[in-house]
């Protein structure tokens, strides 16, 4: 080959090589950039950065006077416009006079006798047998029930059974415990059972609780407190040994 040829290929391959480097520098766009040049789009920010820190709004009082919470505060003992002060609420159970005594040993005998001989006769199961014992005549003993002149069927109208068996339970429960005696020296002298009829239930010992369950249920008990005075059955004998009464309180 002559050198003239020689020449001639080296200034094509030259000019080929400059033009593929012109079209290499064309297709890079313009527009890019390295990732640590890149700028946030407008808007991106974020607005509490660029905000400025809001004040807290201040806290309205409440109308009613109270304490931080908004809790209305507890009457003043002492009233400064009367310069008096509040009385506390007066108790609404009654006051209740009569000597409380556990030991029957401490009746008069005939108060002792009559007792034993209703629970002898209530523990045969046979209501009639306490039909002596009502003081038939005119000193007959008061039983309030359905209104009938005949205490035993009074008596029996007290019994969720029709034979009365669950009343006879019911009156050696009351005979069972102490008793009250009441209007001592007076006409009205009487020893009543059980002994929770002469006794505020609000004075009540644990032991006494115990007691007075075995004859009512806690809710009658509940009931009771509310007012502060037993309301059950409870049996009245005068102090020479006669049954007065069979009857449910107030």
């Amino acid at each position: 080959m002559s050198c003239s040829r020689k020449g001639l290929l080296r200034s094509s391959a030259a000019f080929s090589l400059m033009i593929s480097l012109t079209l290499a520098a064309v297709s890079i766009p313009q527009g890019a950039f390295a990732l640590s040049e890149l700028k946030p789009a407008p808007g991106a920010a974020s607005d509490q950065s660029e905000k400025p820190a809001e004040k807290p709004q201040p806290v309205e009082p409440d109308s009613v006077e109270g304490d931080s919470d908004g809790m209305p505060m507890p009457e003043p003992l002492v009233n400064r416009q009367s310069g008096q002060q509040a009385q506390p609420e007066q108790s609404e159970a009654p006051q209740i006079s009569a000597q409380i005594e556990h030991d029957i040993s401490k009746a008069p005998e005939p108060v002792r006798r009559l007792r034993q001989l209703i629970i002898d006769a209530a523990s045969t199961g046979n209501i009639e047998k306490l039909r002596p014992l009502v003081n038939p005549g005119p000193n007959q003993a008061r039983v309030d029930g359905d209104g009938s002149d005949d205490p035993i069927a009074a008596l029996k109208s007290f019994s969720g059974d029709p034979d009365g068996l669950e009343v006879l339970a019911i009156i050696i429960d009351l005979l069972s415990t102490g008793y009250a005696h009441i209007d001592a020296g007076t006409p009205d002298e009487m020893y009543v059972f059980p002994y929770f009829a002469g006794k505020s239930l609000t004075t009540l010992t644990p032991p006494e609780k115990v007691e007075l369950l075995r004859i009512i249920t806690a809710g009658d008990l509940a009931d009771m407190q509310e007012y502060g005075n037993y309301s059950f059955y409870r049996i009245g004998i005068s102090p020479d040994g006669q049954w007065k009464f069979f009857t449910a309180g107030d």
